[in-house]
């Protein structure tokens, strides 16, 4: 955020209400984030070039027992791409370039409370990827004929869990990344890990057994899990408490490292 930007908001009476003075730094953060090309091409963009090109790989998988189809394995698995780049790589460089520029620091002299500040500045990317998956979801279904959802608050649940979890492990993330540059590389054992044994692109159920034990335990291992058994309706009720457990665990564990580690200065 420019220091115009937070000059202006310094001097403006802040908004009574945590919502509206939050929603007006999300209106700022969206300002900005409009005018990063290469932030809204590799958030809007990359995701659906991803899905699709992982078509001919997922077509010559064998998944007959499984009982999984393409569609059910690149359509969560787009949603996943949208969390990993629209939302965790996307909010953890918001937040190092925010604190390197000053901007966290100039905000906390305000009314703005320390979550207020992370979520004001998490709106944006968590609106556009949630209608961007809206849109993937509708895409993916019409061309690679997935049939709806069997279990829509299945999927709901999943992504919105997903999307919480991402956004508390990139503030997590920014908090041991040092610049702005440092945060394209910060994210990438996060990235590679999900995206290699999150199933995202290969099924955990066409996994050896002993390696899909491990990976099931992956911070977004058990988000894709949801979002599949949304349209496969495969999930009992205890593989989606354990699922849910899960996500839950690794978004407080990411808590606890925001909470202990965030800085709200530049790290020297």
């Amino acid at each position: 955020m420019s220091a115009t930007l937070v000059e202006t908001r310094a001097g403006t009476p802040s908004p009574g209400t945590p919502a509206s003075r939050m929603k007006a730094l999300a209106r700022a953060e969206l300002t900005l984030l409009g005018r990063n090309k290469a932030a809204m091409f590799t958030a809007l963009v990359l995701p659906a070039m991803l899905t699709f090109s992982m078509n001919s790989a997922v077509d010559g998988m064998d998944l007959k027992e499984s009982g999984l189809t393409v569609g059910t394995v690149l359509l969560p698995g787009s949603l996943g791409y949208v969390l990993l780049f629209a939302v965790y790589s996307a909010l953890t460089g918001v937040f190092v370039v925010r604190r390197e520029e000053l901007v966290l620091k100039r905000l906390r002299t305000g009314e703005l409370r320390d979550l207020e500040i992370l979520a004001g500045a998490s709106l944006p990317a968590v609106t556009l990827a949630l209608a961007q998956c809206v849109l993937l979801a509708a895409g993916c279904s019409v061309v690679l004929d997935v049939a709806a959802p069997r279990a829509v608050w299945l999927a709901v649940a999943g992504l919105l869990l997903g999307t919480a979890l991402m956004c508390v492990l990139a503030a997590a993330t920014a908090a041991f990344t040092r610049s702005a540059e440092g945060a394209q590389i910060s994210v990438m054992p996060m990235m590679l890990l999900s995206m290699a044994g999150s199933g995202m692109v290969v099924p955990l159920d066409v996994m050896p057994d002993a390696m899909a034990s491990v990976c099931e335990l992956l911070p977004l291992s058990p988000v894709i899990a949801l979002i599949r058994g949304g349209w496969t309706g495969a999930l009992d009720a205890g593989e989606v408490l354990g699922h849910v457990a899960t996500a839950v665990a690794w978004t407080l564990i990411g808590v606890f490292a925001v909470r202990k580690r965030f800085r709200w200065e530049p790290r020297r």
